[in-house]
């Protein structure tokens, strides 16, 4: 019999940086082994470009990523929920888990800032895959050599 599959769901307030690269990541090196979802309280227009081109440069498409609003019910339906500067206009659900993760805000940043915010990122939802999936082999990371 198979484990259940964790659902994580990453929020941020404009779901066009932190969150989106949060959740491609996740899935890159979760392989299937982890749900991820992400999303804004106050969702923008886009992916933000100069969070696309860092991620595009490490191989993740973000062609289909388009920003999407943070429902309670994505909080309630996720085993963990980690919050990336939304603060207060998070919803809160009663017994959900949440865990912050205090990220710069990379929009409108040059490359080498977004690369360092998304290097941030990697080794948060590295730690975090080994702690939901002790059994994951996780591949080398995106942002090595």
């Amino acid at each position: 019999m198979s484990a259940p599959v964790p659902q994580v769901v990453f929020a941020c307030r404009a779901n066009g940086g932190r969150s989106v690269a949060s959740r491609l990541l996740t899935e890159y090196y979760a392989r299937g082994r982890v749900v991820a979802i992400s999303a804004g309280t106050e969702p923008g227009d886009h992916v933000h470009p100069e969070v696309a081109a860092v991620l595009t440069d490490l191989g993740l498409d973000t062609s289909r990523e388009s920003p999407k609003l943070l429902t309670t019910e994505m909080i309630a339906t996720s085993d963990l929920a980690v919050t990336q500067g939304c603060g207060e206009n998070c919803p809160y659900v009663p017994g959900a888990r949440y865990r912050d993760w205090p990220l710069d805000d990379p929009k409108g940043r040059d490359r080498d800032e977004v690369r360092r915010i998304v290097a941030d990122i990697d080794g948060r939802v590295r730690d975090l895959l080994v702690e939901l999936v002790p059994d994951l082999e996780l591949p080398p990371s995106l942002l090595e050599g």
